[in-house]
C-alpha cells in the first residue's frame, strides 16, 4: 500500500510540476469524450424519434386504398376510381402468400352524431375486423376488441377512443352501456388509446359487417391493410406487385398504372430510417473515436516528452535498482490516470448536457430523448482505460531501455 501511494504522489507532484500541459492534453481526452456521449445520445434521440414516427402502427404494414386509373386499358378511359368489394379482401387473404394479419376499412366520416343520455359528440367511424389492431396497433384500457363473433353475428358493438369516453361518458364506466350512432344503438365493450396521434382517440372502431349492413354499404370497403411478418423489402414489394396484379385483373386496369392504387409500404419506411440511423451511428462512432484517437497520441507526446526530461532521473533509479516493470508502471499509471480522470469529466458532461437537453427541448417527430445507455457508457469508460494504456505503453517501453550510464551523460 506504501508503494502505490508513494507512486501516485510522485505523479501528483509531476502533473502539479506541469500543470498547463496536463490541461491541454486531459482536455483534449475529455474533449473526445464529451463529443461522443454528446454524439450517441443525439442519435438515440433520433432512433426514439424514429419509433415514436411509427408508433401504433404496424412496421411491416402494407396499406392498399383504391385510386383512379391514369392509363387507358383494354378500351376502358382513365380517371375510372377503383370500388373495393369484400371480395378484394377475402381474395388477397386467400391467395396472396406472405399475407400474415389483414383487415379492410370501411370509413364513415364526417357529421356522426353519437350520444348516450344527454351527452353528444361528433365522431368519425370506421369499420374494420379483428385483425386490424395488429395492423393500427392501439392500447386497449378498458373492455375487450372487436372479434369474429361479431362480425358473424353483425353484432352492434363499439370500440371507442379515449376521447370519445371522456367526452360521452364523464366520470362513468363505458363498459357495458349503450351510445346512439346516427339513431342506432350499439353497446360499448371496449375503450382503446393512441399515444402517438390524438386524433385517432375520437374514433369508433365497430365491426364492419355491421357497418356494411346498418349504412347500406353493402359488401363496399374502402381499404385493405395487412401485415407481411419479417419480410424484407424486396419481398414486401413483391407481394405489393402481387396484390396490383391481382386487383388489375379483377378491376380491369394495367398491372403497371400506380395510381390506380394507393399503396403506403411502413416496411420499406420503416427500414429507411432504420438504415439511415444505422449509417448515422456509425458515422458517429467514426468522429468520437477519432476525436479521442488524435488525443491518445496527444497524450503519448506529452508522455514521450515526459520521458525524455526525466532521462537522468530514471537512469539514477535503475542505477539504484530500479526494475524495468517499475519504470513502466510509473509512466502507464501517469498515463491511465490522466485520460480516465479527463475522459470521466467528460463523460459526466455529456451525460450532463444530455439530461439538459432532454429536460428542456421540445418534444420534435424526429427528436425525442436524447440519452446514452448504461451498457455505453461502461464501454466508454473501459475505451479510456484502454486508450490510457495505449497512449503510455511506447514511452513507458522507452523508459524502461533507458540505460544507467547513457542517462546519467544525458544534457
Amino acid at each position: 500500500m506504501r508503494i502505490d501511494l508513494d507512486l501516485f504522489q510522485e505523479i501528483f507532484a509531476t502533473i502539479r510540476s506541469n500543470r498547463l500541459r496536463t490541461f491541454l492534453t486531459g482536455f483534449s481526452v475529455a474533449w473526445g469524450i464529451f463529443m461522443l456521449i454528446l454524439l450517441l445520445g443525439s442519435g438515440t434521440g433520433i432512433q426514439n424519434g424514429i419509433h415514436h414516427e411509427f408508433k401504433g402502427i404496424a412496421t411491416n404494414g402494407i396499406w392498399i386504398h383504391q385510386g383512379q386509373t391514369s392509363k387507358p386499358f383494354r378500351g376502358l378511359q382513365t380517371g375510372r376510381r377503383i370500388e373495393f368489394v369484400n371480395a378484394d379482401y377475402e381474395e388477397i387473404k386467400a391467395t396472396v402468400p406472405g399475407v400474415e394479419h389483414i383487415t379492410a376499412r370501411f370509413y364513415k366520416w364526417g357529421n356522426n352524431t353519437i350520444t348516450y343520455k344527454e351527452e353528444s359528440g361528433v365522431f368519425n367511424i370506421i369499420g374494420c375486423h379483428p385483425a386490424h389492431r395488429y395492423i393500427k396497433e392501439t392500447i386497449l384500457l378498458q373492455g375487450r376488441n372487436i372479434n369474429d363473433n361479431d362480425l358473424d353475428e353483425f353484432r352492434k358493438v363499439a370500440y371507442v377512443g379515449l376521447q370519445v369516453r371522456d367526452q360521452l361518458f364523464k366520470n362513468e364506466t363505458p363498459i357495458g352501456k349503450h351510445i346512439s350512432i346516427n339513431g342506432v344503438l350499439f353497446k360499448v365493450i371496449g375503450v382503446f388509446d393512441d399515444e402517438r396521434n390524438e386524433r385517432s382517440q375520437r374514433i369508433i372502431y365497430l365491426p364492419i359487417t355491421t357497418v356494411q349492413k346498418v349504412y347500406g354499404g353493402r359488401n363496399r370497403i374502402h381499404a385493405v391493410m395487412f401485415t407481411v411478418g419479417d419480410a424484407t423489402i424486396e419481398e414486401s414489394k413483391a407481394i405489393q406487385e402481387t396484390v396490383r396484379r391481382k386487383m388489375a385483373a379483377r378491376h380491369h386496369f394495367s398491372p403497371k398504372d400506380e395510381k390506380a392504387l394507393r399503396i403506403w409500404d411502413s416496411v420499406e419506411e420503416f427500414q429507411k430510417f432504420m438504415a439511415l440511423f444505422r449509417n448515422i451511428r456509425i458515422f458517429i462512432w467514426l468522429i468520437g473515436i477519432g476525436t479521442i484517437f488524435a488525443g491518445i497520441v496527444g497524450i503519448s507526446n506529452i508522455m514521450l516528452i515526459a520521458v525524455k526530461e526525466r532521462t537522468k532521473e530514471i537512469g539514477i533509479r535503475k542505477a539504484l535498482g530500479a526494475t524495468p516493470w517499475s519504470i513502466i508502471s510509473l509512466v502507464l499509471a501517469e498515463s491511465v490516470l490522466i485520460t480516465t480522470l479527463s475522459g470521466y469529466i467528460g463523460l459526466v458532461l455529456g451525460v450532463g448536457t444530455l439530461e439538459l437537453l432532454a429536460g428542456n427541448l421540445p418534444a420534435l417527430d424526429l427528436f425525442r430523448n436524447p440519452e446514452v445507455d448504461f451498457t455505453v457508457a461502461l464501454g466508454a469508460l473501459a475505451l479510456l482505460v484502454t486508450a490510457g494504456l495505449i497512449a503510455g505503453f511506447f514511452p513507458a517501453r522507452r523508459a524502461a531501455r533507458i540505460l544507467p550510464v547513457e542517462a546519467l551523460r544525458d544534457e
